[in-house]
């Protein structure tokens, strides 16, 4: 099946997506406490959001993930917006990363090279993102099904419409928020996703799930062509790897961890050590079977170059 990505796989064999955009926009001091962190800049500083996109481009990321991760109808809402410029705020998020893609090809002059031309996905964040409260890597929310689907509906079709080349269902924390995304998909015609899931080891999703029955509800899901991973601790991702291969064998498979440190909620801070190699770690997932590998939270550009040089001489 022919996906956004097939060019770039049959050229080279991997995709390398961007790092933390927050981790990027933090590096250049922007202050993103704030419930709607990262999409917070989409209105009151979308250049610096542009400004990170291209950071990640130019460091060699195949494709960049747009700022709508935390970013919902009912969230922004919350925050003061009418109904309409909630969902203008999520079709700008997607807008800001077609055009920085638009203009690093036309300088880079790679337009006639459609194999090389870099993605935009849409990040579609766990209703845990709204409640900003780190249950994201829990994902014991206390709302209905009904309640869980109406909050994705409702940005799922504007992201879908405005031109992003696939959506990225990301930090996925439980089988039931996955199910409830896969009847959403399944109404959705003519679109791409990859689903990828928040872990707590080398083997289970955050509600303590297995990864590989979680990965199976997406094998026979022809609009979903990657299953996978991310922000989770580099350590757990090999092993991860196979639980997703054996669930969905079929499946590309996507991971893109956060750097090795643990999320404080109370605290909206991360602790621990970040040490750790990035090239080689990447090279070593790639040969388990990863095809779509990049960084999540505490991962910038640096480390996207270092993955970007270690997986082009692997």
């Amino acid at each position: 099946m022919a996906t956004p990505f097939s060019a770039l796989l049959e050229d080279r064999g991997f995709v390398l997506l961007d790092g933390g955009l927050a981790t990027e926009l933090e590096r250049r001091g922007h202050d993103l406490n704030h419930s709607l962190w990262s999409a917070r800049l989409i209105i009151e500083n979308p250049d610096a959001i542009r400004n990170a996109h291209h950071s990640y481009l130019k460091a060699g990321a195949d494709c960049v993930t747009t700022a709508s991760y935390q970013a919902s109808v009912p969230g922004l809402v919350r925050e003061g917006l009418s109904m309409a410029q909630a969902e203008e705020v999520l079709r700008e998020s997607v807008t800001i990363a077609c055009e920085v893609r638009d203009e690093f090809v036309q300088d880079d002059e790679i337009q006639g090279d459609s194999n090389h031309r870099p993605l935009v996905a849409a990040s579609v964040g766990p209703y845990g993102a709204y409640l900003a409260d780190g249950s994201e890597y829990v994902g014991n929310y206390e709302v209905s099904d009904d309640e869980l689907y109406t909050f994705h509906r409702s940005r799922w079709g504007i992201l879908h419409d405005v031109g992003a080349d696939l959506l990225a269902c990301e930090t996925i924390p439980s089988l039931r928020e996955a199910k409830i995304l896969r009847t959403i998909i399944d109404e959705t015609t003519g679109c791409h996703a990859w689903i990828s899931f928040s872990c707590r080891d080398g083997q289970h999703i955050s509600d303590g799930t297995p990864l590989s029955r979680c990965a199976g509800l997406f094998a026979d899901c022809e609009q979903v062509v990657a299953v996978g991973v991310n922000c989770t601790a580099p350590q757990h991702i090999g092993s991860l790897i196979e639980c997703v291969r054996n669930g969905a064998p079929e499946k590309h498979v996507v991971v893109y961890p956060n750097s090795g440190q643990t999320y404080d909620a109370k605290n909206r801070d991360w602790t621990g050590s970040s040490e750790n190699d990035f090239g080689r770690m990447c090279c070593a997932w790639r040969q388990r079977g990863a095809t779509l590998i990049g960084g999540c939270c505490g991962i910038g550009p640096k480390k996207i170059q270092e993955m970007c040089a270690a997986l082009l001489t692997e």
